[in-house]
């Protein structure tokens, strides 16, 4: 009897440890946003250590792609067993990450007429999360990365706000239309009535090679860069002109090019390695 009890209470231990070194998504939180007047969604990783440890932790900003929501990097991403084993082996710190939804209402992470997504995100959503969750507040210890319209919103918050993010890592990135040209056809095959005024006011907003020119190069490189994308990408052009306006500025960055196309696939095997990069920013590289 005594045998039998000390087994139970042996791999109970176990199970308690085991579960211990695993942490946690919530996929379906919401917050009321005023400025969106809505309910929005989001998801959290809280880390293995979150609930038996009373210090605060980094954040990673993770945004999803055009056709996904908040869930798009819990269920095809697989972010809790990905950031379960870097943090086990070592190569990655610790941190909060946080997902939300830029799907429902309207697509898009960019404020667009009545639609002021990116103000929800810098003055509802940042603020609601970095106080409801064990976060550090300070530049050092908040980053951003994202695929494909994700990638953009990386690319796109970093460079409107520098100032926020050590560290951002746009995944395939969609950086904006290439050109004014481009963008007034994409409007059109959309059906919107802009001025010209309106038009080239958002271009030089939302397109990142624009962004690149006008931000003072010091606040640029007051971020650092990881940008990858696949050789067989559709946005590989995009991405390669980021590149080389980056080197030409000398702007320091990883840029990454491996075989692949767009992909989850890609995008899983692309995750570790931006939570590696995040995670010398919040050790102290």
């Amino acid at each position: 009897m005594k045998k039998t009890i000390l087994l139970f209470v042996f791999c109970f231990a176990i199970m308690v440890s085991a579960n211990a070194q695993t942490g946690k998504v919530y996929d379906d939180l919401a917050l009321t946003s005023k400025i969106l007047k809505s309910e929005r969604k989001y998801a959290v990783y809280l880390p293995p250590d979150y609930e038996t440890s009373e210090r605060s932790y980094p954040v990673l900003y993770l945004l999803h792609g055009a056709g996904d929501d908040q869930t798009g990097w819990v269920q095809f991403g697989e972010v809790l067993r990905i950031t379960d084993n870097a943090i086990k082996d070592g190569t990655a710190t610790p941190m909060v990450i946080v997902m939300p939804d830029a799907q429902t209402g309207q697509r898009g992470y960019f404020n667009q007429g009545d639609w002021r997504y990116e103000d929800f995100f810098f003055e509802e959503l940042m603020p609601y999360v970095e106080q409801k969750y064990r976060i550090k507040s300070e530049k050092r210890y908040r980053a951003v990365a994202g695929l494909s319209m994700g990638g953009g919103g990386s690319f796109m918050y970093a460079l409107h706000h520098p100032e926020l993010f050590s560290s951002a890592c746009p995944l395939s990135a969609y950086i904006g239309p290439l050109t004014i040209e481009d963008f007034k056809a994409q409007i059109n095959k959309g059906g919107q009535n802009y001025s010209d005024k309106e038009i080239q006011e958002y271009f030089e907003r939302h397109n990142t090679l624009n962004l690149i020119e006008s931000v003072p190069v010091e606040d640029i490189k007051s971020v650092r860069w990881y940008i990858d994308c696949g050789d067989d990408d559709f946005l590989y052009e995009g991405n390669s002109l980021v590149h080389i306006a980056m080197k030409k500025k000398e702007i320091p960055h990883e840029y990454r090019v491996r075989d692949g196309g767009h992909s989850w696939t890609y995008w899983r095997e692309s995750l570790p390695k931006v939570l590696e990069f995040v995670s010398q920013a919040f050790h102290q590289y």
